[in-house]
C-alpha cells in the first residue's frame, strides 16, 4: 500500500478486512483471515452475476499478497444511510438482503452481516457494499445474520407500519438495530396474530429476556436445514413485499396547494435549466425539493441530482418516479435541512453527518426553490445563518423568495399569531442585504403569475 492511504475511521467492527481512503478513492484491503472464503468465492464465480445484475458493488482485484488482497470497487457518488431513506427505499433494501442471500444459499454461502448500513443507493436503485459480508454455509446451521436483519430491517418497517414513517428515524439512535423486546413493546396486541411478528419478533424478544441474565451463556446446538432456512427467507421476503405505509404529510402534495398558475411552473423549469446550463453544472443538491418536479426538469444536463426534503410522502413520491422512469440519476432522500443527519456512531466517527458527505461530494449547485420561507417563518433561522450555511456548500445558488402575499407565506406567518409582529424582517430587502453578505446576485426575475423571486448567486471571492 502506497504510505498515503490510511484506513477509513468506520471500518474496524469486522476482522475479515477493512476500508482505506487513497487519495479520492476508497479500497478494500482483505485480511489473511478472510482468504479461504474469498479464493471461494471466487473460484463459484460468486460476484460476476451479482455485478451484472446490480445487486453488489462491482470490484476489480487491484494487489495480492500474503499479507493483504486489495480491491478497487466502483466508487459511490454520494454514500446514504436508512435513516435518509424513503419507507419504499428501506424495503428495498431489505429485499435486496434477502434476495443475496438466498442467492448465495443456492452457491453454499451464506450472509455472515445483514445490516442495514451494507446497503446504499447508487444509479436509482439499492446496492450491497459490503463484498465481506459471505462466509461458507455450514450444513444445516441457522443463518448466522438473522437476529441483525431482524433489527435492521423487519423491526424498523414494521414499526413504521404500524406508528409512521417517523420510526424509521429510531436507527439514528439504534446503528446496531432496533432491539426485539423495544420493538415489540411498540406493536399492537393484535401484531402477535401475525406468524411472522409472533416468530421473529415477539417469540424472540421473550427468549433473550428469558437468558440476559445469563453470565455465562449456555452453548445450545440449534439446527436448521437449508430448506427449513429457505422457508424463513421467504416468509420474511412475502411479508416485507406487502408492507405498506399509510399516512397523509403536510407537504406531500405542496405544488397542488400552492398559488402557482402553469405558466409560472414552465418559466421556473426554463429559468432553472439556462441558469444551471450557463454554470455547467453537472452535481446539483435540491434542498426542499419536494418530489423532484424541478430537479427532473434538468436531469438531461447532470450527472447527478440529489433532491432532499422533510417529507416523507413527497420523498418516497419522488423515489417512485425514480423506479418508474427508471432514472440513474436522481438520489431522493428524506432530511431536514434545519435539523441534517447528524455524525454517529463510535466518537461520532462511525457515521458521517449528511453535511459532511455532502461536502466531499461536492455539489457544483444548490437549488433552494420552495424552501427560505420555511427556513425563516418556521425555523426561526435568520436570513443571514442560512445564507452562509448555502454558500458552505456550493459556489452557485438558485433561490426562490416567496413574498409576504404568497399564499404559503401568509400561511406561515397566521400561525405565529401574537408572535407575527416578530418576523417584520422576513421581505425582499432584508433577504438581498444579508445574502449579499456572502453572495453577489447574478441575476433576478419574477416568476409570472406568482409571488416568487428568482435569484442566481454566486458566492463572494
Amino acid at each position: 500500500m502506497k504510505s498515503k492511504a490510511h484506513r477509513h475511521q468506520a471500518s474496524f467492527r469486522d476482522p475479515s478486512g477493512y476500508i482505506v481512503q487513497d487519495g479520492s478513492s476508497f479500497k478494500r484491503v482483505i485480511n489473511p483471515i478472510y482468504f479461504p472464503v474469498y479464493d471461494a468465492l471466487c473460484k463459484a464465480d460468486f460476484f460476476a452475476p451479482l455485478f451484472k445484475a446490480k445487486m453488489l458493488i462491482p470490484h476489480v482485484e487491484q494487489e495480492r499478497s500474503d499479507q493483504s488482497i486489495i480491491l478497487l470497487p466502483e466508487q459511490i457518488e454520494l454514500m446514504t444511510y436508512p435513516y435518509e431513506w424513503s419507507f419504499e427505499q428501506y424495503k428495498q433494501a431489505a429485499l435486496l438482503t434477502l434476495k443475496l442471500q438466498n442467492y448465495a444459499l443456492d452457491r453454499d454461502f451464506s450472509l455472515k452481516d445483514a445490516s442495514a448500513y451494507n446497503v446504499t443507493f447508487q444509479r436509482g436503485k439499492p446496492i450491497f457494499i459490503d463484498t465481506l459480508s459471505f462466509d461458507l454455509y455450514q450444513k444445516d446451521s441457522p443463518w448466522r445474520a438473522y437476529k441483525q436483519f431482524i433489527g435492521h430491517f423487519l423491526a424498523p418497517l414494521v414499526l413504521a407500519h404500524y406508528h409512521g414513517a417517523e420510526a424509521l428515524k429510531m436507527m439514528q439512535t439504534h446503528i446496531d438495530g432496533i432491539p426485539a423486546a423495544l420493538a415489540a413493546s411498540m406493536l399492537p396486541g393484535r401484531s402477535k396474530l401475525s406468524p411472522t411478528l409472533y416468530t421473529n419478533i415477539h417469540l424472540m424478544a421473550k427468549m433473550e429476556a428469558k437468558h440476559k441474565d445469563e453470565y455465562t451463556p449456555k452453548s445450545r446446538s440449534i439446527k436448521l436445514s437449508k430448506k427449513s432456512l429457505r422457508n424463513l427467507l421467504r416468509s420474511l421476503y412475502d411479508y416485507i413485499n406487502k408492507l405498506e405505509l399509510k399516512e397523509q404529510t403536510e407537504w406531500g402534495d405542496y405544488y397542488n396547494k400552492t398559488n402557482y398558475q402553469p405558466q409560472s411552473f414552465d418559466f421556473k423549469k426554463q429559468q432553472i435549466q439556462k441558469w444551471i446550463r450557463s454554470r455547467a453544472a453537472r452535481k446539483i443538491i435540491d434542498l426542499g425539493g419536494n418530489d423532484g418536479t424541478f430537479a427532473r426538469a434538468i436531469l438531461q444536463d447532470i450527472d447527478l441530482a440529489v433532491v432532499a426534503d422533510i417529507d416523507h410522502k413527497a420523498v418516497a413520491s419522488n423515489y417512485a418516479q425514480v423506479k418508474a422512469n427508471k432514472e440513474v440519476n436522481m438520489l431522493p432522500l428524506w432530511f431536514d435541512v434545519a435539523q441534517p443527519s447528524p455524525a454517529l456512531g463510535w466518537a461520532n466517527k462511525e457515521r458521517d453527518s449528511i453535511l459532511s458527505r455532502l461536502q466531499v461530494w461536492g455539489p457544483e449547485a444548490v437549488l433552494a426553490l420552495a424552501v427560505i420561507h420555511h427556513i425563516t417563518l418556521s425555523g426561526n433561522i435568520p436570513f443571514e445563518d442560512s445564507a452562509r450555511f448555502f454558500a458552505g456548500l456550493s459556489s452557485v445558488l438558485v433561490i426562490e423568495f416567496p413574498k409576504r402575499d404568497d399564499s404559503w407565506v401568509a400561511s406561515l406567518l397566521e400561525r405565529k399569531r401574537e408572535f407575527i409582529n416578530h418576523f417584520d424582517h422576513y421581505n425582499l430587502q432584508e433577504f438581498e442585504q444579508a445574502y449579499m453578505r456572502y453572495f453577489t446576485i447574478e441575476e433576478k426575475v419574477e416568476i409570472p403569475g406568482s409571488q416568487r423571486v428568482l435569484y442566481l448567486m454566486q458566492t463572494r471571492e
